[in-house]
C-alpha cells in the first residue's frame, strides 16, 4: 500500500506544479511585477510548505533531530539537485537580482546560522532574530516589486480568477503529494531499519524539496528560468528565517554536533553555487552536473558517517 500511495504522491506533485507554474506566471503578468519576485515569495513559500509542516510538527513534538537536519538537508538539496537539474536541462542566464541580493542574502543568513548553532542550540531569542529577519526580507521583496511593476508586460495568458484556481489547486495537490511521499518513504525506509537522523537529511528532506524541485523544473521547460531560480533560493531562506525561527520559538532547539557539519556543507554549497552562478552570469549544463555530483558525494558521505 505504501507503494501505490507514494505512486499517488509523485502524480500529484507533477501535475500540481504545472498548474501552480501556470496560475503563479500569469499572476506576475497581471500584477505587471517580475516572475522572479513571485518565484522569491509566493511560489517559494507555497513549495516550502511541507518543510514548515514537518519541523513545525517535530518541533512541537520535541523532535530535534528532525525539526533541524529537515531544513538543512532540503537546503541542500535545493541549491546542489534544483538548480542543478534545471541547469542541466537548460542553461540559463542568472537574473540580476538574485546575483546582487538574493544569493548573498542566502549566504549571509546560513553563515549566521552556522554561529547560531555552534554552541549546540538554537535558542527562543536566536529564533526571533530569524524571523525578525524573514519581515525584513517580504518587506524588500514588496518594494523591489513595487518599484518594478512598470517594467512589465501587460500580456497575460489566462484570466485572473483562473490563475488564482490554478495556484490554489495547485498549490494543494503539491503539499498533498509531497505528504504523501514524505510519510510513505519514511515508513519505507523505517521497514529497512534506518536512522531518524538519517531519514530526516534524506527520505525527508528530499521529500518536502520535491514540490521546489517539480516546480522548478515545470518552470524551466515552460521557459522560465528566473522563477525556477526564485523558488529554489527563496525557498532556501524562508526555510532558515521562518521555519527554523519559528520551531525555535515554539521550542528552543538542541543542535547534534552532525548538524553543525550539515550547516558547514550547506554553507559550502551556497557559496559554490554563488560562483557558478556569478562567472559568466549564467548556469552551464555542467556546472549543472557538477552541482548534482556534490550532492551524490554528500548522500555517499551520510551513509559512511
Amino acid at each position: 500500500m505504501e507503494y501505490l500511495l507514494l505512486i499517488i504522491g509523485f502524480v500529484l506533485l507533477i501535475k500540481g506544479a504545472d498548474f501552480f507554474v501556470d496560475g503563479s506566471s500569469s499572476l506576475a503578468r497581471f500584477l505587471k511585477i517580475p516572475s522572479v519576485i513571485i518565484g522569491l515569495t509566493i511560489v517559494a513559500m507555497g513549495t516550502s510548505a511541507p518543510e514548515a509542516s514537518v519541523s513545525i510538527n517535530a518541533a512541537l513534538a520535541g523532535n530535534n533531530d528532525i525539526a533541524v537536519s529537515n531544513v538543512i538537508g532540503s537546503n541542500i538539496f535545493n541549491g546542489l539537485v534544483v538548480v542543478g537539474i534545471c541547469a542541466f536541462i537548460s542553461a540559463f542566464k542568472t537574473n540580476k537580482d538574485i546575483l546582487k541580493r538574493d544569493m548573498p542574502v542566502n549566504i549571509l543568513i546560513t553563515l549566521i546560522l552556522c554561529i547560531m548553532i555552534a554552541d549546540g542550540k538554537l535558542s527562543r531569542i536566536e529564533g526571533f532574530l530569524l524571523l525578525a529577519g524573514m519581515i525584513f526580507y517580504i518587506l524588500n521583496m514588496i518594494h523591489t516589486a513595487l518599484k518594478k511593476r512598470n517594467e512589465c508586460s501587460e500580456e497575460q495568458t489566462i484570466p485572473l480568477y483562473k490563475a488564482l484556481i490554478f495556484i490554489i489547486g495547485g498549490l494543494t495537490a503539491v503539499i498533498l503529494g509531497g505528504n504523501l511521499v514524505v510519510n510513505n518513504a519514511s515508513q519505507i525506509a523505517v521497514s529497512f531499519g534506518v536512522s531518524q537522523n538519517f531519514i530526516g537529511l534524506t527520505i525527508v528532506a528530499i521529500g518536502t524539496s520535491l514540490p521546489e524541485l517539480v516546480t522548478s523544473i515545470v518552470a524551466t521547460r515552460k521557459g522560465d528560468s528566473a522563477l525556477a531560480l526564485g523558488n529554489a533560493i527563496g525557498s532556501n531562506i524562508f526555510n532558515i528565517l521562518f521555519i527554523l525561527g519559528i520551531s525555535a520559538v515554539i521550542s528552543p532547539l538542541h543542535i547534534l554536533s552532525e548538524s553543525i557539519i550539515d550547516c558547514i556543507i550547506l554553507l559550502i554549497s551556497g557559496i559554490l553555487l554563488f560562483i557558478f552562478a556569478f562567472t559568466k552570469k549564467s548556469m552551464s549544463r555542467i556546472e549543472g552536473i557538477i552541482c548534482v555530483l556534490a550532492y551524490v558525494g554528500y548522500t555517499a558521505y551520510l551513509f559512511v558517517r
